[in-house]
């Protein structure tokens, strides 16, 4: 039997919203006129999920349970399912229904023109707030800015995948995930398709601003070497700084001008170059844990259970 569409959506706690993502999911697959299949990937929630999960995959032998023995991750969760994602084509999708399932026949239609990525981008955002909007629109622009790789703006880890790529990302086993970058990263031909991102169903966001940040660490530290760039700056500058500042003082207390005496300018310049020594350090920290992680060689995600066949 040949999957045309995999559909891979991350759980973690979203009991309230599982019965609307099924139904949707499988209406509009279903109009597709082609075999699909639902891979739910159970992040070790705690709120009733996983046995929800179990009790639709036993209703309907389209819906693939992989289930965690612990919370890993969003970022994780969407690695498992393209593990066990069958299809030609795979579809990743939040489970809070903010990305419309609707939208996958639009990102399908790209894909049979012949594109191998078709990213959703958010045109507009609904019940999101000031702040959320305000962050993620730098979010987005930073990353955009200051990574090795052109990471499209506005775009989340809604996408529709071709098997080429999806069997490339699967070779990169990197501990610090972001997807969004990695299929990116791969190349191949990428198009985006607008769309209307709309308000959570039910349920409150897995995502708080801790999070965020997080995410945002892994993809700069991931596809950028701007920070360690970033210390360099600021070494050049101190330096700059005080050969330029030397012979002005000099001059100053030879002209009997002064301005700069006392323990407050020493004190203000040995402040301002330990703070940017520990920032710099902080930085190279960040870096090297990387290295910590990945040397250590753990598996990425550990299986409560899951289909025998990937």
């Amino acid at each position: 039997m040949k999957i045309t569409y995999s559909i891979v959506a991350p759980i973690y706690n979203e009991i309230e919203n599982l019965p609307n993502l099924y139904r949707r999911v499988s209406d509009v697959m279903d109009s597709s006129g082609q075999l699909w299949e639902l891979i739910l990937v159970d992040d070790g929630s705690t709120d009733g999920s996983t046995d929800k999960i179990r009790e639709l995959a036993k209703n309907d032998k389209r819906v693939r349970p992989v289930i965690f023995a612990r919370n890993f991750g969003h970022q994780v969760a969407i690695t498992a399912g393209w593990d066990y994602a069958r299809g030609d084509a795979i579809v990743i999708i939040d489970a809070d229904l903010q990305d419309p399932p609707e939208v996958i026949l639009q990102l399908a239609d790209k894909w049979r023109e012949g594109y191998e990525v078709v990213y959703a981008v958010r045109s507009e955002r609904e019940g999101e707030t000031w702040f959320k909007k305000t962050t993620a629109a730098i979010f987005y622009r930073l990353i955009h800015w200051i990574t090795d790789v052109k990471i499209p703006v506005d775009t989340g880890d809604f996408r529709l995948m071709d098997r080429k790529v999806v069997d490339v990302l699967k070779q990169m086993k990197e501990r610090h995930r972001f997807p969004r970058g990695m299929s990116a990263w791969v190349g191949f031909k990428q198009i985006g398709v607008e769309y209307k991102r709309a308000a959570r169903v039910a349920g409150t966001t897995k995502y708080p601003f801790k999070k965020m940040f997080k995410l945002a660490l892994n993809a700069i530290t991931g596809f950028s070497y701007f920070p360690l760039q970033v210390a360099t700056y600021f070494g050049f500058v101190s330096a700059g700084i005080a050969i330029i500042a030397i012979p002005i003082v000099a001059i100053l207390r030879m002209t009997g001008l002064h301005l700069f005496e006392g323990q407050t300018t020493t004190l203000v310049s040995v402040l301002f170059l330990g703070g940017v020594q520990l920032i710099s350090l902080g930085i190279l920290g960040e870096y090297i844990g990387r290295l910590y992680d990945e040397a250590k060689g753990r598996p990425l995600y550990i299986v409560r259970e899951a289909p025998d066949d990937k």
